[in-house]
């Protein structure tokens, strides 16, 4: 019975299409969201390979990355990936394994420094062996015509791979805040000649003079999704907003290293005032962009994020006061506040309005001054927008705002 079991498995492996290769590209945590996100990945597992002690664990591992004792040789942050061959084939995953870093750097990826972030492919068949040393050579003449050094991957047959914590599975999912680091060269195997090649010219993108902002991502970041579900997809701003890899900015002077994503740049003329590197959520996001767009010292500044008060009768409401149909938007974030509809003459010196738009702020109480009152704050990006009171005409709430955090858009034009 036990060799008719044999003889099956063996039978049934030939025809098996899940194949399992380990690859070390740095620190696991990125390289295992990358993977898994492959179409034709099953699973992608962090862990360690590569060592020669028994039972690795992180801190063990992190031990020995500088001052390994003789005779020990140290894991690598590895990451297990079973893949479907009839999906992705092993050229492809190991291709994208060699595009995904920089394999020239021996014992680091970038700021991570040690011998378990060292380069590696740990193959489980001749087949994989054979490809990793073939697109090895064709990767290294890329390398070298862009200026690279020597590749010093290691690559071994695999001997054992150790499944990593529990804790650095699917890490970058479980931490919604960070930002995955980019180690790319940029070096990509040329497409295949069957293939019809795009004209990708068009995805470059150049200053657009003025004020703007370019948002740096990369493929497979969770952080840059999260970005732009949480903070971009409400964003209806008159600072031009845009996105791209780093690697398609053409002619902008930046100083800050583009080597992590999402990298968010406050960009004037074409020359870089200041950056943020890791994910943002919206009140971060919005207090940068008011100091980049107001001014940290400017009264709206002071007015939407220290509570501030326009000056009664100020400029700002005078321009305001008597504008013809339209709506008045949030100074930063665009988002659509009060309709000229509901407002009226309180003679406050202040706007007045009877509501706001439907959803489009949120209150908090506010004891302030020995006052009670009730503080109205814009619902996408949160910046002070001035009190409601029970003292309109007939009885009707007055939402006493500030002008200088405002601005006017024509019913015609809104969209």
């Amino acid at each position: 019975m036990k060799k008719l079991l044999l003889i099956v498995g063996v039978i049934m492996s030939l025809y098996a299409k899940e194949q399992t290769i380990v690859f070390a590209a740095g620190c696991f945590w990125g390289v295992e969201k990358y993977f898994d996100a492959l179409k034709g990945v099953s699973t992608a597992i962090s862990g360690y390979a590569g060592g020669n002690y028994p039972d690795p664990t992180y801190e063990k591992v992190l031990s020995y990355r500088s001052n390994t004792p003789k005779g020990i040789v140290n894991y690598t942050e590895s990451v297990e990936v079973h893949y479907d061959d009839s999906e992705i084939s092993t050229e492809d995953i190991i291709k994208k394994f060699w595009e995904l870093h920089d394999p020239t750097q021996g014992n680091r990826q970038g700021n991570d420094i040690g011998n378990n972030y060292r380069s590696a492919i740990y193959y489980t068949t001749k087949e994989q062996r054979d490809i990793a040393l073939k697109t090895r050579d064709e990767y290294q003449k890329l390398l070298n015509k862009a200026g690279y050094g020597k590749i010093t991957t290691e690559i071994k047959p695999l001997d054992k791979f150790y499944d990593a914590e529990d804790y650095h599975q699917n890490y970058l999912l479980k931490n919604p805040f960070g930002y995955c680091p980019n180690h790319r060269t940029g070096v990509k195997f040329p497409v295949k000649k069957e293939v019809k090649k795009i004209d990708i010219s068009s995805a470059y993108i150049k200053p657009l003079g003025g004020r703007e902002i370019v948002v740096i991502d990369a493929d497979f970041c969770p952080y840059c999704e999260l970005f732009k579900k949480n903070v971009l997809s409400t964003y209806k701003g008159d600072t031009p907003l845009r996105v791209a890899h780093s690697d398609k900015l053409k002619d902008f002077k930046i100083k800050t290293k583009l080597d992590a994503t999402p990298t968010i740049l406050f960009i004037e003329n074409g020359k870089e005032v200041f950056s943020h590197r890791g994910y943002m959520d919206k009140k971060d996001f919005y207090k940068a962009l008011g100091a980049f767009k107001l001014g940290v010292d400017s009264e709206a500044y002071r007015v939407a994020f220290n509570k501030g008060t326009d000056n009664r009768f100020c400029k700002q409401y005078d321009i305001f006061k008597n504008t013809p149909d339209g709506v008045f938007v949030d100074k930063l974030s665009g988002e659509p506040l009060f309709d000229t509809r509901d407002r009226f003459n309180s003679h406050s010196g202040w706007l007045s309005f009877f509501k706001p738009i439907d959803g489009a702020v949120v209150y908090k109480e506010d004891n302030s001054y020995g006052m009670h009152r009730t503080e109205v704050l814009a619902k996408t990006s949160g910046i002070h927008l001035g009190h409601v009171f029970d003292d309109a005409p007939g009885g009707r709430k007055r939402y006493c705002i500030n002008a200088t955090v405002l601005e006017f858009v024509p019913r015609s034009k809104v969209k």
